[in-house]
């Protein structure tokens, strides 16, 4: 053991996933890995048996699962055994783990009085003028959609990759689908398709997301798919220029589908919780904000448990903008799980109440849609810099969440790792008419330890960088988001200890991704979760 254990270490594994390390010392495991290559795999016909898969690869006696030409890659089960010598393949360039993908919401019952999602957005300006998401096909990858009568007529295409029936027994995808275009959805005439990833308990992994993303884009032109909505997401363990997830997102964006993603519910945790596939600069990541029971959008505060950027290991700026998603009603799956594990959430005669921003997201990936029937022209870089550029720029400096259950006190500084660009504002996009030829990619943050200080890294072929695409406002400059020339990097933010990668945080020993995690043996719905007790829906 000993020897074998000096060769793993002295061998080659930065082909080798972070979180896969530990398998190499128990070589006869099977482990389900995600295989990326530098071409992508192919199919082919073989005599009379057909059309079979033919795959230019060595899997060294393990066996093919999926193929997943999206981002160039197999899924595979091989032995532990065989991970370094699959590495050395000079055709691979990276191997992870079909990773456990969960849910950005949570089910604590709470108070809510109505749905205001489209009041706060300033939808009901769009519409007033025609522009309700009509034509516009907005792909929902989630736990599937039930036949709800909010939703009669919306839902085009059903799809699952998880297997079981073409239907929702879980109970989130429903509540995403009624935000985004049920009756009083936000963009009530767009065009749903149902790309069922999450089972009966609410839990994915990375090659069903991404055999979606696939699918989406498979049916671009049939259904008019201009929108993918993510309310999902994982820790991060690699930078998104090897993250399966990512590169998803990113060739999904390239086929030109928005890419709508959660920001995730660690916020209470410090800043660096943003979650895969959200840190994606190629993303547009939605944190979540409180309507505070009003339609009126001055009295709205972020909610606490919204993750905060910058990412882990890339320290791209995120969330892009934030959106209403606490205590939102939406359409109720009947019989599904968090129906019946939470009967108080239940709104008669057939509606739901969730929080976090899984209910964010869908508002924002309206919003585009929206944009997108307005002027189907529109790439995804424009919709993205259209969004945050006019998003609303009005907070507070501060504000102050407690929790109900803990008392426990937690004060939110409403800086660009909060807030993004800004509060998503739809009748302020709908009256923008830039367009941008460069990229929205959300940009990087660079820490200077000796100053204490941060800055932007913008590249020259950004949107945001020194020439924009518009003069005079830039969304992010040296004048901060809010307008205020306010230092976003002082003593209590993401760069010091208490920071998002320190010592008592989002990837910490003592932290969502622990022994008591989201799919581990106390899972999503649990108490000591990523979208349990902090993440609880706020008054």
């Amino acid at each position: 053991m000993a020897v074998c254990a000096l060769g793993i270490a002295h061998a080659d594994i930065s082909k080798i996933s972070p979180d896969l390390h530990a398998s190499l010392a128990t070589p006869g495991q099977s482990v389900d890995v995600i295989v990326q290559y530098a071409s992508t795999p192919s199919s082919c016909s073989s005599g009379l048996l057909g059309a079979v898969l033919c795959v230019p690869v060595n899997l060294l006696g393990g066996v093919l699962n999926s193929v997943l030409t999206l981002v160039n890659a197999v899924t595979a089960t091989l032995p532990a055994g065989n991970l370094l010598a699959l590495s050395e393949q000079p055709n691979v360039t990276y191997i992870s783990p079909d990773r456990h993908v969960v849910t950005m919401s949570n089910a604590t019952a709470s108070n809510a009085t109505a749905d205001l999602e489209a009041a706060t957005t300033n939808a009901p300006v769009a519409w007033s003028s025609g522009w309700i998401g009509a034509g516009v096909g907005v792909a929902v990858i989630d736990s599937g959609i039930y036949a709800h009568p909010d939703l009669n007529g919306r839902v085009v295409y059903h799809q699952s990759f998880v297997g079981g029936k073409l239907t929702d027994d879980f109970g989130h995808g429903t509540h995403v689908a009624g935000i985004l275009a049920g009756v009083n959805g936000v963009a009530p005439q767009a065009n749903l398709l149902d790309l069922r990833v999450l089972d009966v308990s609410g839990v994915s992994n990375d090659s069903a997301v991404i055999a979606a993303l696939q699918t989406a884009v498979s049916l671009k032109s049939k259904y008019n798919v201009r929108v993918v909505n993510l309310s999902l997401g994982r820790p991060i363990y690699e930078t998104c220029n090897l993250d399966p997830l990512c590169l998803a997102v990113e060739n999904t964006y390239r086929s030109g589908i928005v890419v709508v993603a959660a920001a995730g519910n660690l916020g209470r945790n410090g800043y660096g919780t943003i979650l895969s596939p959200g840190n994606s600069p190629h993303a547009i990541t939605v944190g979540a904000m409180k309507s505070e029971g009003t339609p009126s959008r001055s009295d709205d505060l972020i909610a606490s448990y919204s993750s905060r950027g910058p990412s882990y290991i890339d320290q791209t700026v995120k969330p892009d903008l934030v959106a209403p998603g606490n205590l939102v009603v939406s359409c109720l799956a009947p019989g599904s799980t968090l129906v019946n594990d939470y009967p108080a959430n239940v709104v008669a005669p057939n509606h739901f109440i969730l929080s976090g921003t899984s209910m964010a997201t869908p508002a924002v990936s309206a919003a585009a849609a929206i944009l997108i029937q307005k002027d189907p022209t529109l790439t995804p870089d424009t919709v993205k810099a259209r969004l945050m550029k006019t998003a609303s720029k009005s907070f507070p400096v501060s504000s102050t969440a407690v929790d109900p259950t803990t008392g426990l006190k937690y004060t939110d500084e409403y800086d660009v790792f909060t807030i993004g660009a800004g509060y998503l504002d739809i009748a302020s996009a709908v009256s923008n008419y830039d367009v941008t030829s460069k990229s929205s990619a959300s940009p990087a943050s660079l820490y200077n330890m000796f100053t204490r200080q941060a800055s932007f890294v913008f590249l020259p072929g950004e949107t945001w960088g020194s020439t924009p695409a518009w003069t005079p406002a830039l969304v992010w400059g040296t004048t901060v988001v809010s307008g205020t020339n306010y230092n976003l990097w002082n003593a209590s933010n993401a760069w010091t200890g208490s920071a998002g990668w320190g010592t008592n945080v989002a990837w910490g020993s003592n932290v969502a991704w622990g022994s008591n995690v989201a799919w581990g043996s106390n899972v999503a719905w649990g108490t000591n979760v990523a979208w349990g007790t902090s993440g609880v829906g706020e008054q």
